[in-house]
This record gives C-alpha cells, sequence and structure tokens, in this order.
C-alpha cells in the first residue's frame, strides 16, 4: 500500500483534488471530516470536550467559534483539547485503514500535512496549487471571509512555494477541472508503474 499525503493552501482547491482520487477508486481519508464528526452531534469528542471547556457545546454538537476563543493563543489549553482529539482521530484513521487494507494506494488529505511534520509518514505528497489571485478570489468569495481573515490564515501555514518545492507531485487547479483530473490520473499511473519519485524540489516539478 502507497500512502500519498495530500496537502495544499486554503482555497487551492484541495478538497476538489482529494474528490477526483476518490472518483478513481482510490480511498480518501479526509483529517478534516474526521474532526467535523466527532464534533457534532453526538461524535465521541463532544462530551470529552465539554467536560474540559464547559459551555462550548450544544444541541449542534461543539461551538467551534466558542471554542476557538477557549484555546487560540493559549498553549496549555490547545494542549488539552488536542489531548482529547488527537487519539480521535487516530482510531477513526485505524478504521479507514482497516477497510481500505486491500487498496494498492490510499491518500490522506491533510491540510497542515507539513506544518505538523506528518509528510515524514507519507511515502508521496501531492500538493494542490493555483495562482495566487486565482486562491484570493476563492476564499473572498466564501460567506464571513476578509482579507484581514485570509492573510491571518496564510500566516499559519506554509508558503505555497515551499510546499511545491518539498511535494513529489504537484496538481494546478487553476488550469481548469479537466486539466486536474489528467494530472490526478498521470500521478497514479506513475506511482503504479514507476514507484514514488523524487520530490520537485530534487528535480523538475512533476505535474
Amino acid at each position: 500500500m502507497i500512502l500519498v499525503g495530500l496537502t495544499g493552501s486554503i482555497g487551492m482547491g484541495k478538497s476538489t483534488t482529494a474528490k477526483m482520487f476518490a472518483e478513481e477508486g482510490v480511498p480518501v481519508y479526509d483529517a478534516d471530516a474526521a474532526v467535523h464528526a466527532l464534533y457534532a452531534p453526538g461524535g465521541a469528542a463532544v462530551s470529552l470536550i465539554e467536560t474540559a471547556f464547559p459551555g462550548v457545546t450544544g444541541e449542534s454538537g461543539v461551538d467551534r467559534a466558542r471554542l476557538s476563543e477557549r484555546v487560540v493563543g493559549k498553549p496549555e489549553e490547545l494542549k488539552k483539547l488536542e489531548a482529547i482529539v488527537h487519539p480521535l482521530v487516530a482510531q477513526s484513521r485505524g478504521a479507514f485503514f482497516e477497510a481500505a487494507r486491500d487498496a494498492d494506494i490510499v491518500v490522506l488529505d491533510i491540510p497542515l500535512l507539513f506544518e505538523t511534520g506528518g509528510e515524514k509518514a507519507m511515502d508521496a505528497v501531492v500538493v494542490v496549487t493555483a495562482p495566487e489571485h486565482v486562491q484570493r478570489q476563492r476564499v473572498l468569495e466564501r460567506e464571513s471571509m476578509d482579507e484581514a481573515k485570509l492573510d491571518a490564515i496564510l500566516a499559519r501555514q506554509m508558503h505555497d512555494a515551499e510546499k511545491r518545492a518539498r511535494a513529489h507531485f504537484v496538481v494546478d487547479t487553476g488550469r481548469g477541472l479537466a486539466h486536474a483530473r489528467d494530472q490526478v490520473r498521470h500521478i497514479l499511473a506513475t506511482l503504479r508503474s514507476s514507484g514514488v519519485p523524487k520530490v520537485a524540489g530534487q528535480g523538475e516539478p512533476t505535474h
């Protein structure tokens, strides 16, 4: 089984690219979706988070805005939250691998893959990219998003150029969905026929 880490900064088209891998029959683990499920009503994290941070849950599960107010800028509180969530995510990921045990390739969709050092556990890394003006346009069209919020998010993420330099493959979604789908198919064909290539930063970018 080849483990492929899929990552990319906000607005680059990572979720769309993940769907393309899934449509090609590749099992995809979505780390964000796993956390959303844990935070949803009845989710395994809800009662534990309420015990640790009273008042941050309700009928809709964990109120992310309230929870953020309690942990952002407070390292000790953030560690407390991570101690609850990380083991639950690990269980979810373990169940995914068990279900996908016969697959030759699996994709792990992890937004902060490089920022958390998660690339070390991957056989290959795919970075999704797009021109900066396309990225900003996409994100600023989202509800409740503005320039200041976007800049704050980008400040917490590794620069796109560095991610591309450290990738084995790069998918450019700025050139249209058909082109991106061709890139996804090329990546899968390459992995199945030739194995994992050098990272893009060690040679020519792999598209």
